[in-house]
């Protein structure tokens, strides 16, 4: 499940090239997680990387995640 969140988050990606030369990427739907690079390829690399710790942070701190693709990581409650 966690790789299908990943794999839909990284899909909503958008790309921009920068007056540099550098790319710039974000996700939308996760605020803060964005990275630049010198190609395309290594902008997306370095993206997961930094959405991965997003994730891994936000699980430990008990932020709510948003839910992307229909994926859902958000622990409930079972009673």
């Amino acid at each position: 499940m966690l790789t299908d969140y990943i794999h839909a988050a990284l899909h909503r990606a958008t790309y921009d090239k920068l007056d540099n030369g550098e790319w710039y990427g974000e996700i939308p739907e996760t605020p803060g997680v964005w990275a630049t690079g010198p190609t395309i390829e290594g902008t997306r690399d370095e993206l997961r990387s930094v959405l991965e710790d997003w994730i891994l942070f936000g699980v430990r701190l008990g932020h709510p995640l948003p839910v992307i693709g229909g994926i859902d990581l958000n622990a409930r409650n079972v009673a």
